[in-house]
């Protein structure tokens, strides 16, 4: 089972790793009714040698044609491994309303697929509420019959890096960040940049003109992944009003949102693709979880998406104080992203550690990421966004000072606290430099 958000790779991994060496291979089609998804189910049999002249009348009888197919002297063999493989892609999609897809599929698999040995069904989809659901939790006929499962997640920077530089575009690596801050590590939004143009004039082509690839990208992203989405919208625009996330209770208590079983499945698919991370404060219990947005795509869309609708120009956004505000957040985002680069970068990779947030009960003070250490330390990291390497003022150095002291006062933290830096272009040294005692660039998130 291959999942994940829309836009992320996985029809193109798949195929890239067989190279399109199917024994059978069907996608389902966006939209469409039984008779449609058949239809199109019905053009793939006769693609790959199916000889009846009918479209199948049921998913029974498609499935039982599939077999027949498959089970010809002349099925296409992966060549290396000698094994069939059927790739259905987006099968989620395939489940239409009162269709008996999901019972057909698996009396297929249950009376004859699973007994193969050499038989490989690789299942693939982006309606992420569907194949937990069906798929991965279910506890009807597909119970435990998914062998493996890949959950394919953005890239990192480096990976980002790589693409562009694949597709002939060189960038410093502090505007790579300043991409990844509006794309996100979305491969397919990476694939639209324009080489000629510079970043912000790809950011305007995009999504601030009417017919920009991105300019809708938001709401069909949402339609994509599943079947009502208003839900998960509404968490989504109130985590992008609250920097440093809400809890499960804060979030019911919005009207668009509510409660019950209903929240707990949304926030749940959130986290799974990737758009929310769930945490607790590192002073509460476990089963205090807050839940923030950490995708940088979404972020971007609530911030500039109302102006951009109005036919706003993204220029003259550029250096204004929302534009300075959106930075500062989204480049948090991006450090929360990658935590493994920032414990490569202080050494310390090898060692378990925990991630958490914290915000003072007394006076508001917050810390957006700790980094736990197995080793006795806790990195108090403070994220900083700045074209010019970064200046502690006497003023953040007094406030550095009151957070580190009331944090310890509030948690009566034991171990050795270590205040951690992470900006795009360094520190700049100063007399007041010092209390930083380690400093993580953007050069570092690189890996």
């Amino acid at each position: 089972m291959v999942y994940g958000r829309r836009r992320i790779g996985k029809t193109y991994l798949i195929k890239e790793f067989f190279k399109h060496r199917f024994a059978f291979y069907a996608t389902g089609v966006t939209d469409e009714k039984t008779a449609g998804q058949l239809r199109a189910f019905y053009t793939s049999l006769k693609e790959y040698g199916d000889t009846d002249k009918t479209v199948p009348k049921d998913w029974y009888e498609a499935f039982g044609r599939l077999k027949s197919l498959l089970c010809s002297p002349s099925v296409r063999r992966e060549p290396v491994n000698n094994k069939i493989v059927v790739f259905l892609d987006e099968l989620p999609w395939m489940d239409t309303a009162r269709s008996d897809f999901k019972s057909a599929l698996d009396f297929f698999w249950n009376t004859w697929g699973s007994s193969c040995e050499d038989l490989l069904l690789i299942a693939c989809g982006s309606a992420t509420s569907w194949i937990i659901d069906n798929l991965l939790e279910g506890k009807k006929g597909f119970h435990n019959r998914v062998t493996r499962r890949i959950r394919l997640l953005p890239f990192c920077l480096k990976e980002c890096k790589e693409l562009l530089e694949h597709n002939g575009i060189s960038l410093p690596e502090s505007q790579i960040i300043d991409c990844y801050m509006a794309f996100g590590g979305i491969p397919f939004y990476l694939n639209m940049i324009d080489p000629r143009l510079s970043v912000v004039q790809n950011i305007e082509e995009l999504f601030f003109k009417e017919y920009g690839d991105l300019h809708d990208e938001y709401h069909i992203l949402f339609r994509s992944l599943y079947k009502n989405p208003e839900k998960h919208m509404a968490i989504l625009k109130e985590l992008s009003s609250r920097k440093c996330g809400m809890t499960r209770t804060e979030l019911a208590s919005v009207k668009e949102i509510g409660g019950g079983e209903g929240l707990t499945k949304s926030l749940r698919e959130l986290c799974e693709c990737g758009f929310i991370r769930k945490y607790r404060n590192y002073a509460k219990e476990k089963n205090d979880a807050i839940y923030q947005l950490i995708d940088p795509f979404v972020a971007f869309h609530h911030n500039f998406g109302s102006e951009k609708k109005e036919g706003s120009s993204w220029m003259k956004y550029v250096n204004t104080p929302s534009y300075n505000a959106w930075r500062g957040n989204a480049f948090e985002m991006v450090a929360l992203n990658h935590v493994h680069e920032i414990k490569q970068a202080l050494g310390v990779s090898g060692v378990e550690s925990e991630e958490y947030a914290w915000k003072s009960e007394k006076n508001g003070a917050r810390i957006d990421l700790l980094i736990d250490r197995s080793d006795g330390v806790v990195n108090l990291c403070e994220m900083k966004y700045s074209n010019d390497p970064y200046e502690i003022t006497a003023e953040e150095y007094e406030k550095l000072q009151r957070r580190l002291v009331t944090f310890q006062q509030e948690t009566a933290a034991k171990k050795s606290m270590h205040i951690t830096l992470v900006t795009v272009n360094g520190l700049k040294r100063n007399k007041y430099a010092g209390i930083a005692m380690n400093t993580i660039t953007g050069e570092d998130l690189f890996g």
